[in-house]
């Protein structure tokens, strides 16, 4: 044993005491019983998909964590769920019913004050509905959890681009956010371009994330709760893209922010299986580049497309949620055992 680790175990003091206290979890239970009431009465229906998969996500900024499990007396690795979309697409197609879950999904390396490895997530899916159609329940949702109305901002990425970081983020060029990034005391970071364009292109993407993260979403949701609408393209995922009013190409989705924390993300889903393999595989892609692990595709999912109804998801983060409803600064305070002590 080393020295650094002989005095890491001399001065830890093991304890078996959750971080949440008691009044907490008691909020904690009746929030998870007024979810389940709120879908209840509107006949979605609760359901539960396994954790484990032999296919992950293969987002290149979402890292799975790898399970070494015997099936069939033979060593293979699954992918415990980043988010259970997946599994819950194959039941909306062969079902063609509203759904919902809440569900522990795990992150690998996301350990923080709003961050931990294993979380709790509540995700819906409705059939049939277009993206106003699941803001408005998702802000019904909210007044049933908050016990009033609730009036939820809708903000534009690029007018909240401009209006915090002073440029356009669908027409700048690379050096131009570059510049900026570096004018705001963001150093240290690398996103360097190659001459193709998909290069080109995640190095925007980079950009992009890292002066939004930075310099708009903290500012996002204090005076009302704010949907941030019409991504870049390169962030759709699953989702559908279109022409926004000013002509530009963006991606069908939003993301809930209260309090400067993102609470939630929505898709207008796409449901084409040969334009989501080509995204897995440009993802896989880029994560060889970024020497990450090449993550098998679900092709159960991507069968599923030719079935899968039109329709929107959304997935929430129910222990932000917990932490923005209760004023509290920190996830540790909202689970029982967070990650480092679990």
């Amino acid at each position: 044993m080393s020295q650094q680790n002989e005095t890491f175990k001399s001065n830890s003091k093991p304890t078996y005491t959750p971080t949440m206290t008691l009044a907490m979890a008691q909020k904690r239970a009746q929030l998870l019983c007024d979810i389940r009431e709120f879908f209840a009465t509107r006949q979605v229906l609760e359901v539960q998909t396994p954790l484990l998969s032999q296919a992950g996500n293969t987002d290149t900024f979402l890292q799975s964590v790898a399970a070494q499990v015997t099936y069939q007396d033979k060593p293979c690795t699954y992918y415990l769920h980043t988010s259970p979309e997946f599994a819950m697409k194959r039941l909306l197609a062969s079902w063609q019913v509203p759904i919902y879950q809440i569900c522990a999904v795990f992150r690998n390396n996301e350990i923080g004050a709003r961050h931990n490895i294993e979380f709790t997530m509540l995700e819906w899916y409705q059939p049939h509905y277009d993206l106003t159609d699941l803001a408005a329940e998702l802000g019904q949702l909210l007044e049933a959890l908050y016990g009033h109305s609730v009036v939820m901002n809708h903000y534009r990425y690029v007018d909240a681009f401009m209006d915090f970081v002073g440029i356009h983020p669908l027409r700048a060029s690379i050096e131009a956010l570059q510049a900026v990034a570096e004018d705001k005391g963001l150093l240290g970071f690398d996103f360097s371009t190659a001459n193709n364009s998909n290069d080109k292109e995640d190095s925007r993407q980079g950009w992009l994330d890292l002066l939004f993260s930075h310099a708009v979403e903290p500012n996002l949701g204090h005076d009302l709760p704010t949907l941030i609408v019409d991504y870049p393209p390169a962030t759709a995922a699953l989702a559908k893209t279109d022409l926004d009013k000013d002509g530009n190409l963006v991606a069908k989705r939003f993301e809930l922010y209260i309090n400067g924390i993102e609470i939630a993300n929505a898709y207008d889903e796409l449901a084409d299986g040969a334009a989501l393999k080509l995204r897995f595989e440009q993802d896989n892609l880029l994560r060889y580049r970024h020497s990450l692990p090449i993550m098998p595709i679900d092709e159960h999912l991507l069968a599923a497309c030719d079935d899968l109804p039109a329709c929107s998801g959304i997935a929430l983060g129910l222990d932000r949620l917990l932490m923005v409803m209760t004023k509290t600064a920190c996830l540790e305070e909202v689970v029982s055992f967070p990650s480092r002590l679990a």
